[in-house]
């Protein structure tokens, strides 16, 4: 089915929602086999993810990464393309059955940190690590695949396994990440009519949290530069101190937040780098600052900027500086299809339990699988990763993440369950059911 006959289905997968409720997971059968071949490939997974963690490689240089994983696809017998948005794998299975077309994706780049926690498997590369998860995302999709292709005979058509390079963002100057591999075809050939995604979460494994309106946050990056006039530090008269203005400017963009915008909407604004001046005893004359916005509303988005550019040029230009501004919307919220979330969260309910499922409310955190999800109908959903004996767990993009690997095996499960029953669903609607 194509995306636009996923969509022209939507009044129906509502009706199908309370049509199919009470029969909406896979069969105790299939659910038995799931089990059984998901112990049996979980150690495996548990070993690539290892060898992913130990060699870790930034957006858009993931080339050994995307070896590990392309090599164990192609040796299942899938139809395996490599080199997609640069570093990027994705490897189509078709099903023992005809059908739509689904989607399943994972990031698969590294961040720069230093790993700090004390592993055996430790990054051999310094300054890179795996601190948010995606070797884990990786290995969990590549054991999904594994496991789907054993029972392909139940599959009710094909499934996309995208392995996504630069989820972090691009380097610059390049392109990268879901915008390209959107743009080099992804969701073609055959047409892709729904797409999930996860991303690893710092509480109890066993566990799985969804939001009934956007999960994640838009993220925008800006850019301004401080334009002032360079002078001897002990003339400031003569000068226009960049500096100065630049730290009136930070001040001001954080009370931006906290004063100009709804406490009830939540907004994030931080700005991440600084950079400016030449000599200890020198006037600076341009200073340069780097950030990101986060918002959950697209008002929000909207004012935001506004805001900051006139809060910019107030500052500035009464003091005889100048400045530039810009800012780049790079990723929009991540908020699940109404229709597909409907039809999709019994099957979780009973993948994790009742008591395992978790409503949350919508962090500010990031991820561009919602460029995936503005294009077709999308369920995303975080995954717990701590051990549930620990009293809390490093968070995100820290040093000294170190998830519990029994969440590939819970992973595996999950996604199973969901891609099989959105299959099965898919191919109801299409008979008429």
């Amino acid at each position: 089915m194509t995306s636009k006959g996923f969509v022209r289905y939507s009044a129906l997968l509502s009706c199908a929602f309370f049509c199919f409720a009470a029969d909406a997971a896979v069969d105790k059968k299939t659910a038995a086999d799931i089990d059984r071949e998901t112990a049996k490939v979980s150690p495996e997974m548990v070993k690539v993810r290892r060898r992913i963690h130990m060699d870790p490689r930034l957006a858009n240089r993931e080339q050994e990464t995307a070896n590990i994983i392309s090599g164990r696809l192609i040796s299942l017998g899938l139809d395996v393309k490599t080199g997609i948005a640069k570093s990027g794998v994705v490897a189509l299975l078709r099903g023992g059955q005809t059908g739509a077309t689904i989607a399943l994706r994972a990031d698969i780049d590294a961040v720069p940190i230093q790993e700090l926690a004390e592993v055996p498997f430790k990054s051999l590369n310094p300054g890179i690590m795996h601190a948010k998860g995606n070797d884990i995302h990786a290995s969990i999709v590549l054991g999904t695949a594994y496991v789907l292709n054993e029972l392909k005979d139940r599959i009710k058509g094909n499934i996309k396994f995208i392995f996504q390079p630069a989820g972090e963002g691009p380097p610059p100057g390049e392109e990268g990440g879901a915008a390209l591999m959107i743009k080099e075809g992804v969701l073609d050939n055959p047409p892709v009519g729904a797409v999930f995604g996860f991303h690893v979460w710092p509480e109890n494994v066993g566990q799985a949290f969804i939001s009934p309106g956007p999960l994640l946050a838009n993220s925008d990056s800006f850019q301004i530069t401080i334009k002032g006039k360079s002078s001897e530090g002990s003339q400031p008269q003569d000068g226009v101190d960049a500096i100065v203005l630049a730290s009136q400017v930070v001040s001001a963009l954080q009370t931006l937040v906290s004063r100009a915008i709804d406490p009830t909407d939540p907004a994030l604004l931080t700005i991440g780098k600084i950079e400016g001046g030449t000599k200890a005893d020198l006037i600076a004359d341009r200073v340069r600052l780097e950030g990101t916005v986060r918002t959950l509303s697209d008002a929000n988005r909207r004012k935001i900027a506004r805001l900051m550019e006139s809060a910019v040029k107030g500052i500035v230009q009464p003091f005889g500086g100048d400045y530039s501004f810009s800012l780049d919307e790079a990723t929009p919220a991540v908020a699940n299809h109404p229709e597909l979330s409907n039809l999709m969260m019994p099957t979780l309910t009973e993948a994790v339990g009742a008591s395992n499922l978790i409503q949350i409310k919508p962090q500010l955190m990031a991820d561009d699988f919602a460029l995936f999800s503005q294009k077709i109908p999308g369920f995303y959903f975080l995954l717990g990763a701590k051990n549930p004996r620990q009293p809390s767990a490093a968070s995100l993009y820290s040093p000294y993440f170190n998830p519990d690997e029994r969440c590939i095996g819970v992973g595996i499960k999950i996604l199973c369950h969901l891609l099989l029953d959105c299959l099965d669903q898919q191919s109801r609607l299409e008979k008429g059911f």
